[in-house]
């Protein structure tokens, strides 16, 4: 079913000059915090990890565009109302920035040989990532960057949903662990590796809201057993 109806048409300018303005300031964000300390602009690894980002993410903003836009407002809304989300998203960033800022230096002073075979494998598998978050965002309308549950919002139990609780997750880790090799840093491993200590913090918190907000959400999680990993946790 098409959703596009359920905004208006000021609605949907708004949404498109929001999208149009914020995505494009990220992706400017993540090269300068990588290229800056990198001291250079002869970095082809940052080049070839922004375009593995920006192509399917410029397919996914106009599908959803055209087949789901509320679900993008959803997207921009980023202002956590759960303190242990807020502790999340600052410590979340620190990794990140570490993991950016680690891989322009190792660039700068060249502390890693990574070799070309490795970059383009991780640059595979943080497509495939990509590849699973859009298949939970067209399953899940309701996925948002923020925990939060909205009136009338429904349990979803199929799917990708049917194997583990955060596929979302799964896709994210997926995406951001090779991150340091397909920019060509083993160093940048570091900080990077405890992102899933911090996805775990997150989902605890973000079920213990779902049980107490989101009617059968604790029925799913008794058919559902398994978080991020089946058959481990």
């Amino acid at each position: 079913m098409d959703k596009k109806s359920e905004m208006t048409n000021p609605e949907m300018k708004k949404l498109i000059q929001k999208v149009f303005t914020r995505f494009p300031l990220f992706f400017l964000f993540m090269a300068l915090v990588t290229l800056l300390p990198a001291g250079t602009f002869n970095y082809w690894q940052v080049y070839l990890f922004l375009a593995i980002f920006i192509v399917p993410m410029i397919f996914t903003l106009f599908y959803f565009l055209k087949h789901d836009p509320k679900f993008l407002e959803r997207r921009i809304h980023a202002k956590e109302k759960e303190k242990t989300q807020l502790v999340f998203q600052f410590f979340s960033a620190i990794i990140h920035l570490g993991g950016f800022i680690i891989s322009g230096l190792d660039r700068r002073f060249g502390w890693s040989d990574v070799p070309v075979h490795f970059v383009l494998i991780a640059d595979a598998v943080i497509l495939s990532g990509y590849f699973l978050i859009f298949n939970v965002f067209r399953q899940n309308s309701y996925a948002s960057r923020i925990v939060e549950v909205e009136a009338n919002q429904e349990v979803i139990s199929t799917g990708l949903y049917s194997i583990v609780r955060h596929p979302m997750y799964v896709g994210i880790l997926i995406m951001f662990l090779p991150m340091p090799i397909a920019l060509g840093s083993w160093w940048a491993l570091i900080p990077i590796a405890t992102l899933p200590f911090a996805f775990a913090v997150r989902l605890l918190n973000e079920e213990s809201v779902l049980k107490k907000e989101l009617p059968g959400y604790e029925e799913y999680c008794r058919k559902t057993k398994y978080r991020l990993i089946p058959y481990i946790w």
